[in-house]
C-alpha cells in the first residue's frame, strides 16, 4: 500500500473524537445529498462561518479512502487562506501542499495534492490541467465568485479543471452575475420577476443560510451599532461644506461626509474605537469571552496605519497591524487568531475566509460598499463557539451601509435564497470596490473635521435609538452594561446603554487627544513558531537547508552553485527540490553535510 492511500485510508476512519469536530447535522445533511448521487460538479452555498471547510476536507476524505479520486486539488482567493487550508487538512490527516509553485511540474511525492490559488491558475492554466488530469482528482474551489469571466480568471478556471473528475464549488454567500459573466462549473437558471425574464440567477445544490445557522447555534446573532456625526470639509472649489453622515442629502455629499469621517485626523475614528474597546472589554470581563478580540478594516495601507496609532493612544495597548504588501501577514493572521491581541487593523486581509473564531467585534472604517464585501466581512464575527456569544458591529450611519445590515438582519427571518437579478448598475457593484476619482478629479477636496455620535441599533431591521421609547426602561445593576447580550436586553435597553456610555466616550477621547501622543509601537514579530510534523513544512524548511549547505560547498570547493546541485541530484537520484519527498530532502541534507 502506497504512502498516499495509507493516508487516505487513516483520513477515512478520523472519528469526531480524533478531529475534535464533530460534523454539524447541515453537514452531515449536505454529505449524504452528495453520495446519493455522486456528481461531478456540486455547489454549496453556506453562511460565513457555518464550517464549509470541513465539510470539503470530510468528503474528501472519504472519496480518497474509497479510491474514487486519488488527489485533491484545492483552489482559494489567498496565499494565507493556503495555509489554512493546508492546516485543516493535516489534522484530518490528508497532506496538502501549500507551497508547490508554477515553476514545479510534478506534485510532490508523499502528497495528496495541493492548495494553490485562483491567481496561480491563471499564471498556467494548463500546467493545473495536466495535475489535476495525470490521476483522478477532487479540485475544491472555494470561494467560487471568484472564477467569474469578468476577472479574467473564469476562462483559466475552466481550462484547467475542465476535464478533472470531480469539483466541488463553495461560496460564503449567495451571488449573482451577468448573462456574460457565468462563473465555471455553476448551475444557472433563468430568474422571473413578476412573470418576466429577469436574467439568470445561480443555484446551490445545497444552501444552509444564516437564519438556519442562527438556529442551529453555529452563527452568533448581530447587533449593529451605527454612529452618525457631523463633518466638514473643503470641496474642489475652495468652500467649506458641512453634513451630518445620516442626514447628508444627496449621494454625492453622503460620500464625502463618509470618506470625511474616516480621515484619521478627525474625533469619528478615535471616538468608535474607544466604543469598540469598551465592547471587547465588556465581553472579556462579563460576556464570557476572556480572549474577545475586535478587527478595524481601512480603506487602504496609510489609514491603516493612522488607526493602528490611535489604537494605542485610546486604548494604551498596541495593535496588530496587517498589511497584504507585508511578508509575514500571514503570520500575523495566524497569531492574532491564537493569541490575546485585542485589536488588529488591516485593508481586506480578513475579509474574506479568514478564520479568526475569537474576534467579535467588527470597526467598519472602509469604503467599500458591496453587498459580497460587506457580507464576507462581517463573516469574520458571526462564527459561534457557544450559544451565549454575540457580535457587534460599528459602522458609520450612512444608507449605503445601513441598507447592507438591514438586509442582512432579514436573514434571520427568511430563507437566504440567491438573490434576484438587478438592473446593470447595481450587478456592476457587486463584486467591485467603490469607483475611486479620476486622475486630478477632486484634488484640491481636503477632509478638516468630523465628530462622532452614537446614531441607533440595528436589531432584526429595526433601529432603536434609545430615546422616545415611551416607557421608562429599568436595568438592573447587574444588567447596566455596555451593549449587553442579545436576548438578556432588548434592543431598545441595548441603545438606550450605549447612547448614556456615549458621553462617557467623548470625554475619553478628548484626553486622549490632550496626552503626548509620542512614538506609536505596534505589536513587535515574535519568532517562528515550532512547525514540526507538518509534512509540508519540513520540506519547506529542509528545502532551505539544502540552498545554505549547497551555497557554503560551492563556496569551499570554488564550484557553481548549479555544478553542487547537479552533483548532489546524481548522489541523491529523485525530481528536483521543489517536489522532491521529505526523505529525499533529508537524504541530500546528509550527503551535503557529508561534503563540508
Amino acid at each position: 500500500m502506497g504512502p498516499d492511500m495509507g493516508s487516505a485510508l487513516r483520513a477515512e476512519t478520523l472519528s469526531p473524537q480524533t478531529t475534535g469536530r464533530p460534523l454539524r447535522a447541515w453537514q452531515q445533511t449536505a454529505l449524504s445529498q452528495y453520495e446519493e448521487s455522486s456528481p461531478k460538479d456540486f455547489l454549496v452555498t453556506a453562511t460565513p462561518g457555518a464550517g464549509k471547510t470541513t465539510f470539503a476536507l470530510t468528503l474528501a476524505a472519504r472519496l480518497l479512502s474509497r479510491r474514487e479520486v486519488a488527489r485533491v486539488v484545492v483552489v482559494c482567493p489567498t496565499d494565507h487562506l493556503r495555509l489554512q487550508w493546508a492546516e485543516a487538512a493535516d489534522r484530518m490527516g490528508i497532506v496538502l501542499d501549500p507551497n508547490l509553485t508554477n515553476a514545479v511540474g510534478p506534485v510532490r511525492a508523499g502528497t495528496q495534492g495541493y492548495v494553490t490559488t485562483y491567481a496561480q491558475v491563471a499564471g498556467k492554466p494548463m500546467l493545473h490541467a495536466a495535475r489535476s488530469t495525470a490521476v483522478k482528482s477532487l479540485v475544491i474551489l472555494d470561494e467560487v465568485h471568484h472564477a467569474g469571466d469578468g476577472l479574467s480568471w473564469g476562462e483559466a478556471v475552466e481550462e484547467a479543471y475542465g476535464m478533472a473528475a470531480r469539483r466541488l464549488c463553495l461560496t460564503g454567500t449567495p451571488f449573482r452575475t451577468k448573462p456574460d459573466e457565468r462563473i465555471p462549473f455553476v448551475r444557472y437558471e433563468e430568474d422571473t420577476f413578476e412573470g418576466e425574464a429577469g436574467g439568470l440567477v445561480s443555484r446551490a445544490d445545497y444552501t444552509y443560510g444564516y437564519k438556519e445557522a442562527l438556529a442551529d447555534n453555529v452563527v452568533r446573532p448581530v447587533v449593529f451599532a451605527a454612529y452618525t456625526g457631523t463633518s466638514r470639509w473643503r470641496n474642489s472649489a475652495g468652500d467649506v461644506v458641512a453634513a451630518s453622515l445620516s442626514e447628508a442629502g444627496t449621494k454625492s455629499v453622503e460620500m464625502q461626509a463618509w470618506r470625511t469621517a474616516l480621515d484619521p485626523k478627525g474625533q469619528w475614528v478615535p471616538h468608535v474605537i474607544a466604543a469598540m474597546d469598551d465592547r471587547i472589554t465588556h465581553l472579556r470581563e462579563e460576556g464570557g469571552m476572556p480572549d474577545a478580540a475586535g478587527l478595524i478594516l481601512a480603506s487602504d495601507q496609510d489609514d491603516a496605519r493612522a488607526y493602528a496609532k490611535i489604537v494605542r493612544r485610546v486604548t494604551g495597548k498596541p495593535a496588530e497591524l496587517i498589511l497584504s504588501d507585508d511578508p509575514k501577514a500571514s503570520k500575523k493572521i495566524e497569531r492574532f487568531a491564537t493569541g490575546s491581541a485585542r485589536i488588529a487593523v488591516c485593508v481586506r486581509m480578513i475579509s474574506e475566509g479568514v478564520d479568526v473564531p475569537r474576534a467579535a467585534v467588527l470597526a467598519w472604517m472602509t469604503s467599500y460598499r458591496t453587498p459580497l464585501f460587506f457580507a464576507q466581512a462581517v463573516g469574520r464575527v458571526v462564527r459561534s463557539r457557544a450559544t451565549h456569544e454575540s457580535a457587534t458591529v460599528f459602522l458609520p450611519a450612512v444608507r449605503p451601509l445601513l441598507a447592507l445590515a438591514a438586509s442582512m438582519e432579514e436573514q434571520r427571518n427568511h430563507v437566504m435564497p440567491p438573490p434576484r437579478t438587478q438592473p446593470d448598475e447595481e450587478l456592476e457593484a457587486l463584486d467591485l470596490p467603490p469607483r475611486e476619482p479620476r486622475e486630478g478629479e477632486m484634488k484640491q477636496w481636503e477632509a478638516l473635521e468630523a465628530d462622532a455620535r452614537f446614531a441607533h441599533v440595528l436589531h432584526s431591521g429595526t433601529a432603536h435609538t434609545g430615546e422616545g421609547s415611551g416607557a421608562t426602561v429599568v436595568v438592573g445593576e447587574e444588567e447596566e452594561e455596555f451593549l449587553g447580550i442579545p436576548g438578556l436586553l432588548t434592543p431598545a435597553q441595548t441603545a438606550e446603554l450605549l447612547a448614556k456610555r456615549d458621553d462617557e466616550l467623548r470625554l475619553r477621547i478628548a484626553a486622549s487627544h490632550r496626552a503626548d501622543d509620542g512614538d506609536f509601537m505596534l505589536v513587535e514579530d515574535h519568532p517562528d513558531e515550532d512547525d514540526a510534523g507538518r509534512s509540508w513544512r519540513d520540506a519547506a524548511e529542509l528545502r532551505r537547508e539544502i540552498n545554505k549547505l549547497v551555497n557554503r560547498v560551492a563556496a569551499r570547493t570554488s564550484q557553481p552553485q548549479a555544478v553542487v546541485h547537479t552533483q548532489l541530484r546524481q548522489s541523491v537520484p529523485g525530481p528536483p527540490s521543489a517536489s522532491a519527498s521529505v526523505d529525499v530532502l533529508r537524504a541530500r541534507r546528509e550527503r551535503l553535510r557529508t561534503m563540508l
